[in-house]
């Protein structure tokens, strides 16, 4: 089957939608904001009507833009986002918990004595950055009414009618059983989730369903979660690469094949996608706060937006002795010490916004650099190359400071909106299953490539002062 398709990146700050042909690219591009409200106590909230809304008025606007009709919808999703609904009207009965939501802290620390059994069954650790937790927290204090689900699945019921998810997608929840890539019943009966209601797992290339939402009927046919369709566009289907994807945090991910690792090093062990039936795995590494910790800068008025980060970063040589740890949100992999909060030393009075700045670009290309050494560790093998790819791949600053720290070659996509086009992907290959995985991709060619510019015993030194920056955060 020929023709555009239409993909939609349903994310935390935006909806992202594309229509995409595959000889003449991208046809019309849409996007709606979604404002997620960040509350006292660690919460993350966002209103489910305003996801849907925005799903559809990105889509609708990308359909306008391109005058073309669709042969098929492919729906990447934020992954960890979850709420409860009514499965026979689709109305919501809680706001959705968005990932970087912290309530259920309670919830893993009950699980403590459970928790390599949790991650040798799902390859996830014991985190409320996970939908599991979250999800027995909405059983416990808000509804036991409905479903409890990752809100792709909401979002396919208000498509489609489908009560489905997609296997990438069920690997976030931490009731996966990994290595069979179906519901685990142990998992379910540890979070006090036995007997729920799940939705159906469905392959990442598969006809769902058929919707009307954005006016002709389209079948859906692609489904993923959003940091696994980044690491379909560009191209890593096999180990050796690793992509990193900056957004409202940097998510670093690396394929390993078709059987999961479970390694030491603090990553997340899970499936990178399913296609007719074979699972392909990946690692994955999260910085919670990536553009976030811009905002909080811009919302300081240390700068005023991220286009600042160059020109006001760029008026100093150095981060002027100061060290910027941005856990904003806590520490992620490899540390997982979702209580901690961020660090600002070495300030003096003539520390600058451009030391800050400075300070806080080698902050988050540290924690990815970290990120890159644990999955290397992990493969045997030292990563050749980062590949990425997201709105912060815009700031030759950070990018130059994340191959000098890196000591790797760092390839910038060509391609903006690299998890629409995973999406957009998977929706032919859905449409057309005599397609050939690599003839469904976006052309792999990086915008830019920049190399260490720095000896390895300066990035040594200033990886080694991040670290002992961290290591005071983690003192007791």
């Amino acid at each position: 089957m020929t023709g555009p398709v239409l993909a939609v990146d349903q994310g935390t700050s935006g909806t992202k939608a594309l229509v995409v042909c595959p000889e003449r690219g991208v046809l019309g591009t849409g996007f709606a904001e979604v404002r997620p409200r960040h509350l006292p106590g660690g919460r993350v909230e966002a209103d489910p009507g305003e996801l849907y809304d925005s799903v559809v008025e990105a889509g609708r606007r990308a359909l306008a833009r391109a005058g073309e009709d669709v042969v098929a919808l492919g729906l990447a999703n934020q992954g960890e986002t979850v709420l409860a609904w009514d499965p026979a009207t689709g109305r919501p009965l809680t706001d959705a918990l968005v990932w970087q939501d912290r309530r259920a802290a309670t919830v893993c620390a009950e699980l403590d004595g459970h928790a390599e059994e949790v991650r040798q069954l799902t390859g996830l650790p014991l985190d409320p950055y996970f939908a599991a937790p979250k999800m027995a927290w909405i059983r416990r204090h808000l509804t036991r009414d409905g479903v409890v689900t990752t809100s792709d699945a909401w979002l396919v019921h208000r498509l489609t009618g489908a009560f489905a998810t997609d296997a990438a997608t069920a690997g976030r929840t931490q009731l996966l059983d990994l290595d069979r890539t179906a519901w685990s019943p142990r998992a379910l009966d540890l979070f006090g989730l036995a007997g729920e209601p799940l939705p159906e797992i469905t392959d990442n290339a598969h006809p769902v369903g058929t919707t009307t939402a954005f006016g002709p009927e389209i079948p859906l046919t692609g489904l993923i979660v959003d940091q696994q369709a980044a690491l379909l566009a560009q191209r890593i289907t096999g180990p050796g690469t690793a992509k990193c994807t900056y957004g409202t945090g940097a998510f670093l991910l690396t394929h390993t094949g078709d059987r999961p690792r479970r390694g030491t090093s603090g990553l997340v062990s899970c499936v990178a996608w399913r296609l007719a039936g074979a699972t392909g795995y990946c690692l994955d590494g999260q910085v919670y706060t990536a553009a976030s910790a811009v905002q909080w800068l811009t919302g300081l008025g240390v700068i005023s937006s991220a286009a600042d980060l160059d020109p006001v970063g760029g008026g100093v040589p150095d981060s002027g002795g100061v060290t910027f740890v941005p856990a904003l949100a806590g520490l992620a992999a490899p540390w997982w010490r979702g209580d901690l909060r961020g660090s600002l030393t070495g300030l003096g009075l003539d520390t600058t916004a451009g030391h800050l700045v400075r300070a806080l670009c080698e902050g988050i290309a540290a924690q990815v650099a970290e990120l890159a050494e644990a999955a290397a560790g992990e493969l045997g093998a030292p990563l050749d190359m980062l590949r990425v790819d997201g709105g912060l791949t815009r700031s030759a600053l950070l990018m130059q400071t994340q191959a000098d720290l890196l000591q790797r070659p760092v390839e910038v996509s060509a391609l903006p909106d690299a998890t629409a086009l995973g999406a957009a992907a998977l929706a032919r290959l859905g449409a057309d299953p005599g397609l050939r995985l690599q003839d469904a991709l976006p052309d792999g060619k990086p915008a830019t490539v920049y190399e260490p510019r720095i000896p390895a015993g300066q990035a040594a030194e200033r990886r080694a002062r991040f670290r002992a920056a961290v290591a005071a955060l983690l003192a007791p």
